[in-house]
């Protein structure tokens, strides 16, 4: 599915439009720093009836959101320099754990995901609106 966001209320079609697809527990957000990762998430977490504040996880390294269907962990591994240190903050138990991970930056951990089920969503900002593939 591809979507061209061109203001901040165009994410409610993009989330809309996701939810049904949504088969995997697993969601990477790929995109460059400012593409609209965070946002889509705030977006996302509203829909699926989450009351807790959304917030970037850049420093925490992973945020815990409620929703009435389980618990949503929210990843930024921007930081994260090898496999080890993504191991090291127990990510396997989140996987396992969860209603829905949503991964940003997950590059240096995607060669561990073979196997698994996951869904891709990558932003691309292009200046004056944002190119969005969902998988």
């Amino acid at each position: 599915m591809q979507f061209t966001i061109n203001k901040i209320e165009d994410w409610q079609e993009v989330v809309d439009s996701i939810i049904p697809q949504l088969k995997h527990n697993i969601l990477l957000l790929k995109g460059n720093l400012g593409a609209g990762k965070t946002t889509f998430t705030q977006f996302l977490l509203k829909k699926l009836e989450s009351s807790d504040e959304v917030n970037s996880p850049t420093y925490s390294i992973v945020n815990e959101y409620n929703t009435p269907k389980g618990k949503v962990y929210h990843f930024d591994l921007y930081r994260l320099k090898n496999i080890e240190e993504v191991y090291d903050i127990g990510i396997e138990e989140y996987l396992d754990n969860a209603f829905l991970c949503i991964i940003e930056w997950p590059e240096v951990y995607e060669e561990e995901l073979y196997g698994l089920n996951y869904h891709t969503m990558s932003i691309v900002n292009t200046g004056d609106e944002r190119e969005v593939l969902f998988e």
